[in-house]
Formats: structure tokens, C-alpha cells, sequence
């Protein structure tokens, strides 16, 4: 089984921001699938399972998304190696992935709560750019919305992570998919 988390905040006032990158993704995939997220109280989120994976949504705020993960990881009884996180990168240009097998949460904290609430940095990872601001508060900033000039590029990241998500759950490996996509 596999968990392939997209990060994000809950609730209209964040649904299409920067900062939730994460959730459009696994979103886009579920929908393309014909899948539907229901609520689980036990992982605190949202679920989805495609074929031999469950996609989480976590409910818990971007600030706690590891007690989601860790939840869910203990509840199906799912491997650290068997875990994809998506999320927003502020490192990176619009739209640029970057996928890794692990590392440090480079300053995003919703990643800083899944190291801290699973011990390790070693699970894959798909950071997706967002830009950064140029005179703004970064707080400000990942919370404001995508501008439509940007709109093109992060339709095809999305579609792209689509794909990388696919790819995870039906078992293809890490490095081979980093190969591909990176």
C-alpha cells in the first residue's frame, strides 16, 4: 500500500492559493480517475484510494499536516518508503518540479511536522515551484493565488504530477521515476 499526501490548508478562504499546491494535485488526480475524497476522522482527512494506494488530503493545517501522515501511516499500516508528499516549494520558479527521496524541510513547515512526527526526512517528495515574491511577505505571498499569466504553466506542472502520482502508486520505482521527470 502506498500514501501519497497532497499538502495543503482546509477551507474555501485557502482553497486556491499558492500554498496549496499540494491539494489541486492530488485533486486533479482523483478527478481524473473518478475518485472522490471522503472524510476520515481516524487520519485526520480526507481519503481517496486509487488501485493499491490512498491518497490524503490532511485537515489539520499546513502547520500540522504530520499528525495527518502519521495517523494515516499507522491506520493502513503503511512503510515511510511507501510514502510521496506534494507540496509547495518557494525555492523554485512557477510551476518547476523537483522530486527527491528524502531531505530537509528546507523551511516549509507543513514538511517540518511530517520529519518531526515520523523521525526521518526519508520519504520521496515532489516539490512544486511557486515563485517567490519580489516585495511581499513570503506568509503573504503563499497564500494569495496563482496570477492568471502563471495559469498555463501550472495546468501542465499538475498534469505532470498526475503522472508522477500514477506512476507511484502502480509500484514504479523512485529512481526511475525522478529519472523521468527531474
Amino acid at each position: 500500500m502506498k500514501l501519497i499526501v497532497g499538502l495543503g490548508n482546509p477551507g474555501r478562504k485557502y482553497a486556491r492559493t499558492r500554498h496549496n499546491i499540494g491539494f489541486l494535485c492530488v485533486e486533479a488526480f482523483a478527478s481524473q480517475h473518478g475518485l472522490t475524497f471522503k472524510r476520515q476522522k481516524k487520519v485526520f482527512g480526507e481519503v481517496a484510494t486509487y488501485k493499491n494506494a490512498i491518497l490524503l488530503k490532511p485537515k489539520t493545517y499546513m502547520n500540522n499536516s504530520g499528525n495527518s501522515v502519521q495517523s494515516a501511516m499507522r491506520y493502513y499500516d503503511i512503510d515511510v518508503d511507501n510514502l510521496l508528499v506534494v507540496y509547495d516549494d518557494l525555492d523554485l520558479p512557477t510551476g518547476k518540479l523537483r522530486l527527491r527521496p528524502q531531505g530537509s524541510a528546507g523551511g516549509h513547515k507543513g514538511v517540518q511536522s511530517i520529519i518531526a512526527h515520523l523521525g526521518t526526512d526519508a520519504f520521496k517528495r515532489v516539490r512544486f515551484g511557486i515563485g517567490s515574491p519580489e516585495n511581499a511577505d513570503p506568509r503573504n505571498y503563499v497564500l494569495s493565488r496563482f496570477h492568471k499569466e502563471e495559469g498555463d504553466e501550472v495546468i501542465e506542472s499538475i498534469n505532470t504530477v498526475k503522472e508522477i502520482i500514477a506512476k507511484f502508486a502502480e509500484g514504479e520505482l523512485f529512481n526511475a521515476i525522478m529519472n523521468t521527470f527531474n
